[in-house]
């Protein structure tokens, strides 16, 4: 993003350490920054999507738990495990789609562990009283990984813009779906990552940006992201994209993903596997960009995804702003993600690279 804008989430030592991000629901009507000071804060703001976007919500789920060794008061190491337990059980129940979360908190396991020099095969959550460790210790190792993990994902949306632009040729109509951009990530972004790099490659491209109901993430904030950059975009209703495609003027449909299983299926913002049925119909090539981070090797397939049921009040709502429901009485369904098939993505574009069907072979070979 320009230089103006401030990190999507970052860590501040202000007022004794904080967790500070853009609070998402207020654009692109004004720029707020949040200051958390609490894990609770933290987890809040990634339940109503202040932060939202599955690299971003990873990050900020390890700058909570290095929040939460920060504002322990916790004198001893088993004081300091039971603190940093509650935060994590906090934390991993905010959301349930995106990988990136569990990944980061895993991550976060692991510094912890190495600043106790835990034996092989040990459970932190159980230690026993003989291992013994120094809470500043454990508490700057938490804050050096969780800030380790930020830069880690920024570079990781910029190699990812770097193999996903060889993708998109000259001139270009790009269509994508909700958010994937540096708001949804430490910087960058991934789906944004990819049509930022060819921009600046000099590609010519314009953006279809589909508005992405009930939220308009797209509206809201990737087309926000792209009038920032200079980038030449037009805002779509959701339901003008097979037009749109049927007329000859999208050439491909970059998104981004909150969970991609092992064999490919990509589960990502609702209405993503409606735009993949489009695009397959219309000849469309439809790519994937994430990190694998995102990839989930635990899941054989995307029947396996658990997807979030958001409230039902977000039907009624216009961008995070109350109005009058349409019909009162009536009952919603409220899904925030769907699952588009493997055999529908024409791509899944790393930061290691392109992987192309078959996906169990060809992620497998990305697997860290």
């Amino acid at each position: 993003m320009s230089q103006q804008v401030p990190p999507t989430v970052e860590w501040s030592e202000d007022d004794g350490g904080m967790v500070r991000m853009i609070d998402q629901t207020k654009l692109p009507d004004e720029l707020v920054m949040l200051d958390c000071a609490e894990v609770e804060c933290v987890a809040r703001a990634i339940e109503r999507l202040s932060v939202r976007g599955a690299p971003a919500i990873g990050c900020a789920a390890a700058l909570g738990m290095a929040l939460a060794g920060r504002r322990s008061e916790a004198t001893n190491l088993a004081m300091l495990l039971a603190d940093l337990k509650e935060a994590r059980d906090r934390l991993a129940a905010t959301r349930p789609t995106a990988v990136n979360l569990f990944w980061a908190l895993g991550e976060m396991d692991d510094a912890i562990e190495a600043a106790i020099t835990l034996q092989p095969g040990g459970d932190i959550w159980l230690m026993g009283p003989s291992l013994t460790a120094d809470p500043d210790d454990v508490r700057m190792a938490l804050l050096r990984r969780a800030e380790h993990i930020v830069e880690d994902d920024l570079q990781r949306c910029l190699a990812i813009g770097r193999h996903g632009a060889e993708l998109i040729p000259q001139g270009a109509n790009i269509l994508t779906h909700c958010n994937a951009g540096a708001l949804a990530t430490a910087g960058y972004g991934t789906a944004l990552g990819v049509i930022r790099a060819a921009h600046e490659r000099g590609r010519d491209i314009h953006v279809w940006v589909d508005e992405t109901r009930p939220l308009l993430q797209g509206a809201r904030l990737t087309a926000w992201e792209l009038v920032t950059e200079g980038i030449l975009a037009t805002l779509i209703c959701d339901n003008v994209a097979g037009r749109v495609m049927s007329q000859g003027r999208v050439d491909c449909v970059v998104v981004g993903s909150d969970r991609i299983a092992a064999n490919g299926d990509v589960a990502n913002k609702i209405g993503t596997y409606t735009v993949a049925v489009l695009a397959a119909h219309h000849d469309v090539p439809f790519y994937v960009a994430a990190p694998v981070s995102t990839i989930d090797y635990d899941l054989a397939s995307g029947d396996l995804i658990p997807i979030e049921e958001r409230a039902p009040e977000e039907i009624a709502m216009l961008a995070h702003r109350a109005c009058d429901p349409v019909c009162p009485d009536v009952a919603i369904h409220n899904p925030a993600f769907d699952v588009t098939p493997a055999e529908l993505v024409a791509a899944i574009i790393t930061e290691k690279g392109v992987a192309r069907a078959p996906y169990t072979e060809s992620l497998a070979a990305m697997r860290d």
